[in-house]
């Protein structure tokens, strides 16, 4: 078993810890009533209204952490137990989201660059493997398809590190709003700054995992 490997699936074992630490810590906090009483809906249109946002849509959807801001439909979409409840998990979850809605109108430029990526990223995550494993195959007579699908897989591998500072941003505004405007006191603040760092964590083992992945397919071509 080669570094790359070993180093693959020690990355794997820190994603299952992570994950399952970022269930666990919004189950907690699920639990722990925001002082207000808003509901993660009430909390983004809040925020999205004192950022002088007006053009952008609260939504509600299905799944468990399934939050995300859509820039190309102004959409902030919010998991049913986020968007319905008041709880300081989907407070926090809420306001992160419309962390990016607030970097979209400022013209934030990861978040541009990251989007500027999405058409090539949705393309390379679906056939890099496949040309990396033809590549493969006809290496000797054909090398640079085989580098074809490295490039490939190394613009996701890219994306990943850009997502790194959107998300890490978003957390940022969101937690700088929800003091500023009282929406938690200083305990709960605190609690909901430890769940967003969690979930940030999960981007960070991202980013880790495509670079191993990245190396680890580099030194299959160097070997061949």
């Amino acid at each position: 078993m080669n570094t790359s490997w070993i180093l693959i699936i020690v990355i794997g074992v820190v994603g299952l810890l992570v994950q399952w630490k970022l269930q666990s810590v919004f189950a907690k906090y699920s639990k722990v009533l925001s002082p207000g009483g808003l509901t993660g809906a009430q909390i983004a249109q809040r925020m999205l209204n004192d950022h002088g946002i007006y053009d952008v849509q609260v939504t509600c959807i299905k799944g468990q952490l399934t939050d995300h801001y859509d820039p190309t439909k102004k959409t902030v979409n919010l998991s049913e137990n986020v968007y319905r409840t008041n709880s300081v998990a989907a407070t926090a979850v809420a306001a992160h989201e419309c962390g990016h809605a607030v970097q979209h109108k400022e013209g934030y430029a990861p978040l541009r660059l990251r989007s500027a990526l999405v058409p090539a990223v949705n393309i390379s995550s679906k056939l890099s493997m496949f040309v990396i494993i033809i590549g493969l195959l006809v290496i000797k007579a054909f090398p640079a398809l085989f580098w074809v699908g490295i490039a490939m897989f190394a613009t996701v591998f890219l994306f990943s590190v850009i997502t790194l500072p959107v998300e890490f941003n978003a957390s940022r505004r969101a937690l700088a709003w929800l003091q500023s405007s009282n929406s938690l006191d200083e305990a709960e603040l605190a609690q909901a700054k430890e769940a967003l760092t969690w979930a940030a964590c999960t981007y960070v083992v991202a980013a880790l995992s495509s670079l191993a992945s990245l190396l680890y397919y580099i030194g299959l071509g160097s070997r061949d």
